[in-house]
């Protein structure tokens, strides 16, 4: 044994790296999440940092998540808190991880758009937000007190800009199948599903007012049934992602070929289908947009896809639960 006590380890390697957490241990995170807004100015890209008086910085709009919170949600609403504009979340971009106060701090982080468009900036100044300001991004560099900010704001610029969201999303929580009687298109979410579809409008709603094309099976439309009134946008059915009784149940190509058509559309889409399609429907988004392949494409019932795309390339792939 050595005189630190560390039998059997190298003492070099031991001591050569800076601690970041606890001695041979895990502390969980504080969790929280932000996004950096960003709209085209006069002089190009212009991206909104806020000024906080107590700490006298200039920083990216975050805020830690509430216990339970969904990290969209959080940070949909921290953003909007210091700011006073309401992201339309685009590509995700890489978290940040650091200490704070000697404890890790772990910041999701999107790009993101203000629904309110071009619209002045209208926020009332309070102890912890001062200034909001629409800054040019070289500007805003140079600006930013941490280093921290500076990468999420050097990832951004390492991507696209513009994309457009694709959601993939395996339908809610329906009841069990050997113990429904009726044709199986008619069967219903179960009492959770109801719940989480409820909970749904909120989770798509950070992505703006996407469209929405759906399995014909009732638990499908059911599950989009509450965004679709709340965000004011249609729904059609496609029999190409629908899941039916008999042999075959469904047809790939024909799903796969409807799916390709909506990636080459252009628009903000939901499509909401049956697990036995997911890994289908990903395998040829990523192909045709030129990507690897993941090793773990399912979903479980509640979870969706999101794939972002820029120009017929893939710019952003992530996957989430309604419940966060």
């Amino acid at each position: 044994m050595s005189a630190d006590g560390t039998e059997g380890i190298d003492p070099v390697r031991a001591h050569s790296a800076p601690r970041t957490t606890a001695v041979g241990g895990y502390l969980e995170p504080i969790r929280a999440g932000g996004a950096l807004l960003w709209r085209e100015g006069g002089d190009g890209v212009e991206v909104v940092l806020i000024r906080r008086p107590a700490r006298d910085d200039w920083t990216l709009p975050k805020g830690k998540l509430k216990n339970g919170e969904h990290p969209i949600i959080g940070a949909v609403r921290e953003v909007r808190e210091e700011t006073g504009l309401t992201p339309v979340l685009g590509r995700r971009l890489p978290p940040q991880r650091y200490l704070k106060d000697g404890w890790p701090k772990q910041v999701e982080w999107w790009a993101a758009t203000s629904a309110e468009a071009d619209a002045p900036i209208d926020y009332q100044a309070n102890e912890e937000v001062d200034r909001v300001e629409w800054v040019p991004i070289a500007e805003a560099r140079d600006r930013l007190t941490y280093d921290h900010d500076v990468e999420v704001l050097d990832n951004f610029r390492a991507g696209p800009v513009d994309t457009f969201p694709v959601i993939l999303l395996r339908h809610l929580s329906a009841g069990e199948k050997r113990t429904w009687d009726d044709s199986d298109l008619l069967r219903p979410l179960d009492e959770s599903g109801r719940a989480d579809a409820l909970a749904l409008p909120r989770v798509l709603g950070a992505y703006g007012r996407p469209r929405v094309v759906s399995s014909a099976a009732a638990r499908c439309t059911e599950s989009m049934l509450p965004y679709t009134v709340e965000a004011d946008v249609s729904m059609r059915t496609e029999r190409a992602f629908t899941v039916r009784e008999g042999a075959p149940s469904y047809d790939v190509i024909a799903a796969r070929e409807a799916f390709a058509r909506i990636l080459d559309e252009g628009w903000p889409t939901v499509v909401c289908t049956h697990g036995e399609l997911v890994p289908d429907l990903m395998e040829e988004a990523l192909t045709r947009l030129g990507a690897p392949i993941t090793q773990q494409m399912g979903l479980r019932k509640g979870s969706f896809w999101v794939i972002h795309v820029r120009g017929g390339e893939l710019a952003g792939v992530e996957r989430h639960a309604v419940r966060g």
